[in-house]
């Protein structure tokens, strides 16, 4: 059983976290550097963007945690640190300094950064700031570190669970950051996740990359695909439980708990997307294979045209039909019926792939509510997939228009 609990990263036996403003980028107020520690070496397992251009830390994270270790995080908001000559120098050095600080190995460190890309990154600040950011380290937190990865986050994500492996109990704890910028191939944004349960690392980076494909890489803020996009687990044992070194019940066990977290933190992700005023759940079922399920419900939510129309309360129908039609997936449009319901209620606009009569009227109040569900029968077959998303609005395009300045 998988209850929620509070926490986040510090959930986990053994996990401190803090986060402060060191001063990055000019005129921040928030936090923009934080620090995730666990007091043992920890398992490590991690999955990256898929765009060609990179930033600096997913390289030097990449080369850290080969050896399936690590034992701590640091990240920084406001330069992505991505394009920049000295990118990988800068990286290293935050590893050195959080190593030095607290007296570990600079290659048992994750770095991570976002923000703007393509400007220089002065390790000056951060290591100014390094000494209390060590120094305020503690169970409480969590909160402080989720803060100091946001960039135009309007709100902090974090969450925890607790659940039973080896008949110990276990938690899992995660924060996230992610407004724009958000169409992953693997992963989305910058997400940190903790656990103490004990567990192979080769098993933990099974668990994450198959878990990254029914969570994560069914996220869509805005159709672009990060330069920075990161998710990794350390998991240090601590809670006692016989180390899994097979997919049994314990491994099960963990990777439902995994999923609980990814998935609460991809609905967080979505309804923050820059500008947004809605969160779009896509859910296809009736699907010849999980995979068609899945295309189909992704290109639903990234289409643009479908996210400009929730905006506006309207229920186009036709352009889920026509997303779903050039998303590649295996489905036969006069077998597709969809479906609108929030908390005002449901409706069916649409049968075997044709339109049918409704209240416009009654639409209109069911897709004005903040919560939409977009549902999608796409025929008789077994399977289903969900995907999160958000409206596009006025504000997204004022919030990147001047993102820099």
């Amino acid at each position: 059983m998988i209850r929620s609990i509070s926490g986040g990263v510090c959930a986990a036996k053994g996990f401190t976290a803090n986060g402060i403003l060191c001063g990055i980028r000019k005129g921040r107020t928030k936090n923009d550097l934080s620090l995730i520690v666990s007091s043992v070496p920890a398992a490590a397992a991690a999955v990256y963007t898929q765009n060609k251009v990179k930033g600096a830390p997913l390289t030097v994270t990449k080369q850290h945690i080969s050896d399936g270790k690590a034992q701590a995080v640091i990240a920084n908001s406001g330069n992505a640190n991505t394009c920049n000559a000295n990118g990988i120098e800068i990286a290293e050095a935050m590893c050195r300094l959080v190593a030095d600080g607290i007296g570990i190995s600079e290659n048992d460190v994750v770095v991570a950064s976002t923000g703007v890309i393509g400007q220089v990154l002065s390790i000056d600040p951060i290591a100014k700031a390094m000494p209390a950011l060590i120094a305020g380290l503690s169970e409480e937190g969590s909160d402080a570190a989720a803060q100091g990865i946001m960039t135009t986050d309007t709100v902090k994500k974090e969450l925890a669970v607790e659940f039973t492996a080896g008949g110990r109990t276990c938690r899992l704890g995660g924060i996230a950051k992610g407004s724009g910028m958000i169409h992953p191939n693997m992963a989305t944004m910058l997400v940190f996740l903790t656990s103490d349960i004990a567990i192979a690392p080769a098993l933990l980076q099974k668990a994450l990359s198959e878990e990254i494909v029914a969570s994560f890489n069914m996220l869509s803020i805005d159709g672009d695909t990060s330069t920075n996009d990161m998710v990794t687990v350390l998991a240090n044992g601590l809670a006692g439980n016989p180390e899994i070194t097979e997919e049994n019940e314990d491994y099960l066990a963990f990777a439902e708990a995994l999923h609980a977290v990814t998935s609460s933190l991809c609905r967080m992700l979505a309804k923050d997307g820059e500008g947004a005023t809605k969160l779009l759940v896509c859910t296809v079922t009736g699907a010849d294979t999980l995979t068609d399920a899945r295309i189909a419900a992704k290109s639903v939510i990234s289409s643009s045209l479908l996210k400009a129309a929730m905006f506006g309360a309207d229920a186009n129908w036709g352009r889920i039909l026509c997303a779903v039609g050039y998303s590649g997936a295996a489905v036969d449009p006069g077998q597709v019926d969809v479906s609108f319901r929030s908390a005002k209620g449901e409706i069916a606009v649409c049968e075997k792939g044709a339109g049918i009569p409704f209240s416009e009227e009654k639409a209109k109040e069911i897709l004005s509510e903040d919560e939409i569900d977009i549902l999608i029968s796409a025929g008789n077959g077994a399977f289903s997939a969900t995907a999160w998303g958000c409206d596009l609005t006025y504000d997204y395009v004022k919030i990147n228009g001047d993102y820099r300045t």
